[in-house]
């Protein structure tokens, strides 16, 4: 994850238009998720090492977090790091731990000067314990502000949180605070790492990949779903802006 903490870059004249375009031409999506795809093979293509791949992906990061922003969007989730990826070589989890903590450090600032309240699911306790301190103060310095919602999924897994949620309702009826007859959707969706948050709207999967692999699966029964092969770290805001037109251009009928 990464926003520059420089000063916020200031919209062109073409950017302005477009979004202004995005907001007449139909409902805007409240929250937005994205399945940040393809970084390694990006590098590869490009002979350089995989983990340059992800330290590329950090630009793409920080435009689509300023677009979505000033397009007023309500939420915005990133697939960070999966509980799937501790698999990888020891080598690039530990290069992406070090960016992670880099970032939630030098980026905060522009979150907090531009409203954006850091928020962040998954099985947070079995980070590092370095990454874990600086999402703590992140969240803390940011935990007041009123605009985009970045909710960052880490060390996250869909079922792993679907089991989670039962366990926390089963604790509850040990307890005596639930009745095993009031646990209903709602309850269920309460009780999720995203209890609170809208479900997503919108779902982008770069890479041209046609799977959810483990994000969101209760969330994501009636989002729309946007493929595209650009790779992450060569996706920018004129490609956000082509997955909301089409977005704009569907009929949601919710099962209707």
């Amino acid at each position: 994850m990464t926003v520059s903490a420089r000063p916020a870059a200031a919209q062109s004249p073409d950017d302005a238009d477009l979004q202004r375009r995005l907001g007449e031409s139909g409902p805007l999506p409240r929250h937005v998720a994205i399945i940040m795809d393809g970084d390694r093979r990006w590098a590869k293509e490009r002979g350089l090492k995989l983990t340059e791949g992800h330290r590329h992906g950090r630009e793409s990061v920080r435009d689509i977090v300023r677009a979505c922003g000033q397009l007023e969007i309500e939420v915005l989730t990133l697939y960070t790091f999966s509980s799937e990826n501790w698999n990888r070589p020891r080598h690039e989890v530990r290069a992406l731990m070090h960016w992670l903590e880099e970032s939630l450090r030098q980026e905060t600032p522009e979150l907090h000067d531009n409203r954006v309240r850091l928020n962040a699911v998954g099985r947070l306790e079995g980070l590092p314990a370095r990454v874990r301190k600086a999402l703590d103060d992140a969240l803390a310095e940011t935990a007041g502000n009123t605009g985009l919602v970045l909710n960052l999924a880490l060390n996250y897994g869909g079922r792993a949180e679907l089991v989670d949620a039962c366990r926390e309702l089963a604790r509850r009826v040990r307890d005596g605070s639930l009745d095993p007859g009031e646990i209903d959707e709602a309850a269920l969706g309460g009780a999720l790492y995203t209890g609170g948050l809208p479900d997503p709207d919108l779902l982008i999967r770069c890479s041209g990949e046609m799977r959810l692999s483990n994000f969101l699966p209760w969330q994501m029964v009636y989002t729309e779903i946007w493929f595209t092969p650009v790779f992450w770290p060569d996706f920018r805001r004129h490609h956000l802006y082509e997955a909301i037109r089409a977005f704009q251009q569907r009929q949601r009928r919710f099962g209707v």
